[in-house]
Order: structure tokens, then sequence, then C-alpha cells
């Protein structure tokens, strides 16, 4: 504890920082996985070349894309970019198979009595099959989150990884108490960020709750 209250200054900039370097992944993971979760949904072909693509993207070691990429984007080794890009990929490659089961999981009957009743196929997209697929994307969203947290601490190797600096510095200097608390800030961290999507999904999908709410009465 007194070891926290001596560098709180810095224990707090990192954590902002690894909230920062984590919150964005996470944004575009959502973003990129919901147009290509439809795709592979609704494309056999695409469904194989995205979901293959991207899992061979997540067979690449972290450390070696972390170093890989500066070459591909023309950016210093150091840059957010890097990191960003490299835990967007991992993902996207995460979020990517909960997209296609989430648009999966829509029943078919649903689907064609939309069409009877005349959804276009724009609104039978955003009235329909997000709004049904919302609770898969939200579950996987939030594993999501707590892999991109826990996996942005290995970008300290190459000096940018937020809260991982506690780790790295505190095995070099052999320092129990800077590695615990740079533990304990990464789960607060991925607690903070569950906390918001589950907040987040109760106002946006409050159908998501219903079954067991009725199942309780």
């Amino acid at each position: 504890m007194s070891w926290l209250l001596d560098n709180r200054a810095l224990v707090l900039d990192l954590t902002l920082e690894h909230a920062r370097l984590s919150a964005v992944p996470i944004v575009v993971a959502l973003l990129a996985s919901i147009p290509l979760g439809w795709l592979a949904h609704r494309v056999r072909v695409a469904r194989l070349i995205v979901l293959s693509s991207f899992n061979l993207v997540f067979t690449i070691p972290s450390l070696a894309l972390f170093v890989l990429l500066p070459l591909l984007l023309g950016t210093r080794i150091l840059d957010d970019l890097n990191v960003m890009v490299a835990l967007s990929l991992y993902a996207i490659a995460m979020m990517l198979r909960g997209a296609v089961d989430g648009f999966d999981h829509v029943s078919p009957a649903v689907r064609r009595s939309a069409t009877a009743m005349g959804y276009s196929r724009a609104g039978l997209f955003w009235t329909v099959q997000l709004p049904l697929a919302g609770p898969v994307l939200l579950a996987t969203l939030r594993v999501v989150s707590v892999g991109t947290v826990s996996l942005l601490s290995v970008a300290a190797l190459i000096g940018k990884g937020g809260l991982g600096y506690l780790f790295t510095n505190g095995f070099q200097r052999d320092h129990p108490a800077e590695i615990v608390v740079g533990i304990v800030f990464v789960l607060l961290v991925a607690l903070a960020f569950d906390l918001v999507l589950v907040l987040a999904g109760r106002a946006l999908l409050p159908w998501a709750r219903l079954p067991k709410e009725a199942g309780a009465r």
C-alpha cells in the first residue's frame, strides 16, 4: 500500500493510458464485426474467407505483430497506432465469431414474418436482425473487452503497455508490490469496462432480460 501511495501519480497515468489504448480496439471490433458478421451470415463464401482470415490473424504472436506493424504502417514502433491496430485485429478476430452466431441465432421464421409484413432489407436488418442479435453481440463484446485489457499488458515489452509497465519494471527491480499493484489495477480497468458494457446493454437491450424476469414470476 505504501508503494501505491508513493507512486499514485504514475499509477493513475498508466491506468488512464491503459484504458485509452484498450477502449479504441473494443469500439473498432464492435463497429467492424457487425457488417462483417452480417456478410458472413448471408454469404457462405464470405463466411469462409472472413472467418479463416481473422482466425489466421489470431495465430500470429502478439509481440511479433507489434514489431511487424510499423513496417507495414510506416510508423515508429512506440506509436500508439501500432498497439491499437494490433489489438483491433485481435479484438475483431474474437468478436467476429460471436457476430456471426448472433445473426445465425435469429429465427428464419421471424425474418420471413418481417418480410411478409413489408420490411425492406435495411429495415429488416436495423429493426429485427440487429436487435435480436444484440444479446449475443453484447456477451461476446464483454469477453473481447476483458481479453483486450489483459492483452494490452504484453505491449509493455515494446514500451507501450499502460499498466504492463508495472509488470516489466517490477520484475526488473524484483519488486513484488509493484507487480501486484499492476495486476490489481488491470483487473479494475477490466471490471470498469465490463460494468459499462452491462449498463449499456440494460439501456439498449431491455428485451434481453425479459425471459429471465418472466421466468421468475
